[in-house]
């Protein structure tokens, strides 16, 4: 009779507790998915994956770590459409985006060096830059 009652007692705290527990702990999507303007275009990475992401003329150029290799994909698509999707990445030339999570140093004044790849940093983008 006393595990009838503690049953019909705790069940509900029980059920209630998952249901919020759930909805208060947010789900983050590590994954990222970006398209061009082909349907065929599509590359799902891993946002800690992503390196950078630099201008092709109609293309961008989409750098990445793909088991330890660097590798890259090309995209039909603009570099403002990437940088209005991703939020994340900063701006450090008029052609290139980066991750700032791979940003290891400066090698000089116009240029850094990411995970794998070094890139220009043009003179209006400096100070936002070293902001970071």
């Amino acid at each position: 009779m006393i595990i009838l009652k503690s049953a019909l007692i705790s069940t509900p705290i029980i059920v209630l507790a998952r249901i919020y527990g759930v909805t208060l702990i947010p789900a983050e999507d590590e994954n990222i998915i970006m398209r061009g303007e082909n349907k065929l275009d599509i590359l799902k990475i891993r946002k800690d994956d992503l390196i950078c992401v630099s201008n092709s003329q109609n293309y961008v150029e989409i750098f990445f770590i793909d088991g330890g290799e660097l590798k890259t994909k090309l995209l039909r698509s603009t570099l403002k459409k990437i940088q209005n999707d991703f939020d994340f990445l900063v701006q450090v030339h008029r052609s290139h985006l980066i991750n700032p999570s791979h940003f290891k140093a400066w090698k000089n004044q116009d240029t850094i060096s990411l995970t794998q790849i070094e890139l220009p940093v043009s003179k209006n983008y400096r100070e936002h830059l070293l902001a970071l």
